[in-house]
């Protein structure tokens, strides 16, 4: 589905996201491998985009690790 480009200055993207957030998204940053919120994350739901809030995938497309 596609969905309308949204189109920030990076300051208003550093009001928005935090300061992980804003290095990942938007300054092709990386996490800290075996980290973060979502590591080892089970629950059922839609994964959304932090900047905009469009949904990326659901958790039922997840590969089951276990």
């Amino acid at each position: 589905m596609p969905y309308e480009k949204i189109t920030r200055t990076d300051e208003e993207w550093k009001s928005i996201l935090t300061p992980e957030q804003f290095r990942v998204t938007r300054k092709a940053g990386t996490e800290i491998p075996f980290s973060g919120k979502y590591y080892g994350h089970k629950e059922k739901g839609t994964y959304r985009c932090a900047g905009c809030g469009n949904p990326l995938f659901s958790s039922s497309a997840k590969y089951d690790s276990g």
